[in-house]
């Protein structure tokens, strides 16, 4: 019921620019966080940025003071931010949604993953 569309991901040198979206549609109630996880080959999914509810932001301390996630509440739509880019962040960036549909159930959503590639 509910999906998620994710756009921005690409080829940049490194020092360069991308912003994330992605884009949540379907039955959704509230919102209890959204985010960002990213995967490199050989290497276990981690939580690169996540925006909770009450307004608290956490972001993995590689990417702090680089990226910058925020949120269009009338769009429900999050944003990655990335700056200054290095190669080391290149990997398949997904969106992470925790929801609440309107008979109270809580929900966990992925996107299907976009790529991003920081070339030297």
């Amino acid at each position: 019921q509910v999906q998620l569309v994710e756009s921005g991901g690409g080829l940049v040198q490194a020092g360069g620019s991308l912003r994330l979206s992605c884009a949540a549609s379907g039955t959704i109630f509230s919102i209890n966080a959204m985010g960002w996880y990213r995967q490199a080959p050989g290497k276990q999914r981690e939580l690169v940025a996540t925006l909770i509810s009450g307004g608290r932001t956490n972001y993995a301390d590689s990417v702090k003071g680089r990226f910058t996630i925020s949120r269009d509440n009338a769009k429900n739509t999050v944003y990655l931010q990335m700056n200054s880019l290095k190669p080391e962040d290149t990997a398949v960036y997904y969106c992470h949604l925790d929801s609440v549909d309107y008979s109270y159930t809580t929900k966990t959503s992925w996107g299907l993953g976009t790529q991003v590639t920081v070339s030297s």
